[in-house]
């Protein structure tokens, strides 16, 4: 055993739940990681640099399928488990996975979530940003900042040694502080090596629970703020699109973030 094992070890045999070392990413992984990392923020500042009010989603998927291919990546989400579209788009009283359409346009004061991950030389990255389109109402642009500042005080609470739990309680404390509710049954999760790799990411989790933060973990603080309910339904036609329950709005945010021995590192946002 070298020195981390046998930390590992310690703490596994006090009851905490510590990651396989699989999931700890080696310096050259990271690396790798990163290029990607990169494509994927540059690929999410395309689209700000075009997205408005008459535009429809799918050409936001074009944007997406364009820019990453021109620069040797592939949109990860592109048919995986048969989601037929590069990215993905989800307006107002959407939470997750909206796919993108020919009819669906941009309207004045919609926000919507724009979700892009990236494959780049077989590495994995993913974030997401929230646009608001036009001018929005006072409604609308409450839920958008209270979910950046959810998705800030989690960053700020994750610390190497620390546990998921920590971001969790910093995220859902600030949520309902303010009226709102997190989904609880769809989180972030591990990336890299794979598009979806452990842990399973909570935001509803206590302080001091789940898995502790080692140096070399790699996964995305990407909480989803609702209005009203956390409960949700999906889309039976397309089995993917996830709405509110009760129509009120949904925000989300995504950082992809690395475990350093220093602090915890946004890989891109």
């Amino acid at each position: 055993m070298d020195r981390l094992d046998i930390k590992l070890w310690n703490l596994a045999s006090k009851g905490q739940i510590v990651p396989d070392r699989s999931l700890l990413k080696t310096p050259e992984q990271i690396a790798e990681i990163r290029k990607s990392a990169d494509l994927n923020t540059a690929v999410l500042d395309h689209v700000a640099a075009h997205i408005k009010a008459g535009m429809s989603t799918a050409e936001i998927d074009k944007l997406v399928y364009d820019f990453t291919t021109e620069h040797g990546g592939i949109p990860a989400p592109l048919n995986y488990e048969g989601f037929p579209k590069s990215v993905c788009t989800s307006i107002n009283n959407v939470i997750c996975h909206g796919i993108p359409s020919e009819d669906e346009i941009l309207q004045d004061g919609d926000i919507i979530n724009v979700d892009v991950s990236t494959i780049l030389n077989g590495y994995y990255s993913d974030a997401s940003r929230m646009f608001a389109i036009g001018n929005l109402d006072e409604r609308s642009e409450k839920i958008m900042r209270v979910t950046k500042e959810c998705v800030e005080l989690g960053l700020k609470a994750a610390k190497p040694w620390g546990h998921l739990g920590d971001i969790a309680h910093a995220i859902n404390s600030h949520a309902q502080a303010n009226g709102y509710s997190v989904v609880e049954e769809i989180g972030g999760h591990g990336i890299g090596l794979e598009f979806h790799e452990e842990p399973f990411v909570s935001y509803v989790t206590k302080k001091g629970t789940e898995m502790v933060l080692v140096p070399g973990m790699m996964f995305t603080i990407e909480p989803m703020i609702n209005e009203g309910t956390p409960e949700f339904f999906v889309d039976e036609d397309n089995g993917w699109t996830v709405y509110t329950l009760d129509d009120g709005l949904s925000a989300q945010i995504e950082y992809m973030v690395l475990v350093t021995e220093k602090g915890v590192e946004v890989l891109t946002k």
